[in-house]
């Protein structure tokens, strides 16, 4: 090839990657689907347990969406931020999370709206000690390290916890790491206790035979909370209506077959169905729509928040729902 046909046809590859990238970017402005001959799309980000990966498991939402010509696509996050990270970019539509994500998330200016929760379940997180610890309560945890995943339901845990034993939040030495790279740091002893939820608390203690310092009961709530991004929300109050209504009837059936449940969920994550039943067990089971009692409960949570600077600014929690019931 030639010098001159060279740059020719570096010229035609140049405006070749221009107009494909321009055509990405008007695929992106477009809804859902529109270039799958008007097929719609829910998105739905799900963590490694709960109801969402029970109803994933049953097929009965794609069952329900497909008469209307809507696909279900499934994305797994390894913790609540990181999914709602993903709600507010845009990446899904809905998804289910702690009390705590979605206060940081408002926090950071996320456009999300609550539209259910389940019950409290505060047996379902706790502060965890390695079996050889000497630590014997939450007082003896100043100037320890303890870690956890920031802004997951289990920070509030901590706070209330460190407040009942007459210490503050500054007095211990927060190590935030995921999941998995908390577990492999409290195995080597790297850190002087764990808070943490299920199913991994419960993993915690059947593998490593971790002790429980606090669980969550009479500290906190431990809701479960599944959210929209509210742009998908106003434009489709008909898919999330019969999402809850999905996820009320696969609760109520999780919640008299914990066998089946535990046997479910272990085929999803990849944990031994004994420890998935003790997770199943101490969870609560029945999703509700959205209250202005629950609200109020999460607002107390986000002024403890604002007050200890975790995050940037005061909040309304309530301005994060919708201004029409679903």
């Amino acid at each position: 090839m030639t010098y001159s046909n060279e740059k020719r046809h570096s010229r035609r590859r140049a405006i070749g990657l221009l107009s494909a990238a321009a055509l990405g970017a008007i695929a992106g402005t477009l809804p859902t689907g529109a270039f799958a001959q008007g097929k719609r799309t829910l998105r739905i980000g799900f963590q490694k347990y709960g109801t969402l990966t029970i109803l994933k498991a049953r097929g009965t939402l794609e069952k329900r969406l497909a008469t209307q010509g809507i696909d279900v696509k499934w994305t797994e996050f390894p913790s609540g931020p990181v999914l709602l990270e993903g709600l507010n970019v845009g990446s899904v539509d809905f998804g289910t999370v702690g009390e705590a994500p979605p206060i940081f998330a408002q926090a950071a200016g996320a456009n999300l709206v609550y539209v259910a929760n389940e019950p409290p379940s505060p047996l379902s997180e706790a502060i965890v000690v390695p079996k050889t610890s000497t630590l014997k309560s939450v007082a003896e945890l100043k100037g320890k390290k303890v870690a956890l995943n920031k802004g997951s339901n289990v920070h509030y845990l901590l706070v209330k916890a460190l407040e009942k034993a007459g210490l503050e939040y500054k007095d211990i030495e927060t190590v935030f790491l995921p999941p998995s790279d908390a577990r492999a740091a409290f195995e080597r002893g790297s850190v002087d206790a764990w808070v943490i939820w299920d199913p991994f608390l419960a993993a915690a203690e059947k593998q490593l035979g971790a002790r429980v310092l606090s669980d969550g009961k009479g500290l906190v709530a431990n809701h479960q909370f599944f959210l929209a991004s509210r742009p998908y929300a106003e434009k489709n109050p008909d898919v999330i209506r019969d999402v809850i209504d999905e996820l009320v009837k696969v609760d109520e059936w999780a919640s008299k077959n914990i066998k089946e449940t535990a046997s479910i969920l272990s085929g999803q994550i990849g944990l031994d169905a004994s420890i998935v039943e003790l997770a199943a067990n101490r969870y609560t089971y029945g999703v509700k729509p959205i209250s202005d009692q629950v609200l109020a409960e999460q607002q107390k949570i986000a002024d403890v928040f604002a007050n200890l600077k975790l995050i940037p600014k005061k909040i309304v929690v309530k301005e994060a729902t919708l201004l029409t019931k679903l």
